[in-house]
């Protein structure tokens, strides 16, 4: 049945994930809401200083929400913008980063992996937008998270032409668990849009057409928003 349904996926074409991409994103960020506001116990957990100082990006959230459309119509803004505590991912050269590390940068966090179908599909479209708005104030950080060696990773990337982008990984899937955790990721690949204060202001699961002029006005409209 696993074999039947990867081929069915493999068939589909990109308009198909695109709009897979959508509707998936709507549950997922109803999904995110409800893990966010339910709470457990007494209730919801005390603000913590980080999430008080990203009270400010709601007026981001406010002014990237129109560019939300098209081919990046799947990705849903947050209802209330939050730091994500927990992502640990290895650099190039090995180093230990976390989302501090970015500050002052906005940045497009994507979880890919080389036996994900839709992600090898989307790797050439986020190096266009690296290449295209990536900067001192942007970047895609695409984390990859296949288990073992960096081989097989990097040898995709270099049959395809991704160049743009740094190499980050993270052979754990502690990232992706992490985010399962948050109710931001049901799979891969998996995509967050955090600002320049570490504040995440929107989130979608499912590929997209990074390389389009939607994605760029979302990227530039998150570059130059208010608190930017």
């Amino acid at each position: 049945m696993e074999n039947e349904v990867t081929d069915r996926k493999k068939r589909l074409p990109v308009a198909g994930w695109v709009a897979i991409a959508v509707v998936f994103g709507l549950i997922a960020g109803a999904a995110g809401v409800y893990v966010r506001e339910s709470g457990s116990g007494n209730g919801a957990p005390a603000e913590t200083a980080a999430a008080k100082a990203c009270e400010a990006s709601k007026d981001q959230v406010a002014a990237i929400t129109p560019f939300l459309k098209g081919q990046v119509a799947a990705m849903a803004p947050v209802s209330v913008p939050r730091p994500i505590e927990g992502l640990a991912f290895k650099g190039s050269d090995g180093k230990d980063l976390t989302l501090a590390d970015f500050t002052g940068r906005t940045v497009l966090l994507n979880l890919w992996a080389t036996w994900c179908v839709p992600c090898r599909e989307e790797m050439p479209a986020l190096n266009a937008l690296q290449k295209a708005e990536g900067g001192d104030g942007f970047e895609v950080v695409a984390v990859n998270i296949d288990i073992g060696d960096d081989e097989k990773p990097k040898a995709f990337l270099d049959e395809t032409g991704v160049h743009e982008l740094a190499y980050y990984r993270d052979a754990s899937m502690g990232v992706f668990n992490v985010l399962k955790k948050e109710g931001l990721a049901f799979g891969l690949p998996a995509t967050l849009l955090i600002d320049d204060k570490g504040c995440l202001i929107g989130s979608m699961n499912g590929p997209a057409a990074w390389d389009s002029e939607d994605a760029k006005a979302l990227v530039r409209a998150a570059t130059t928003a208010p608190n930017s």
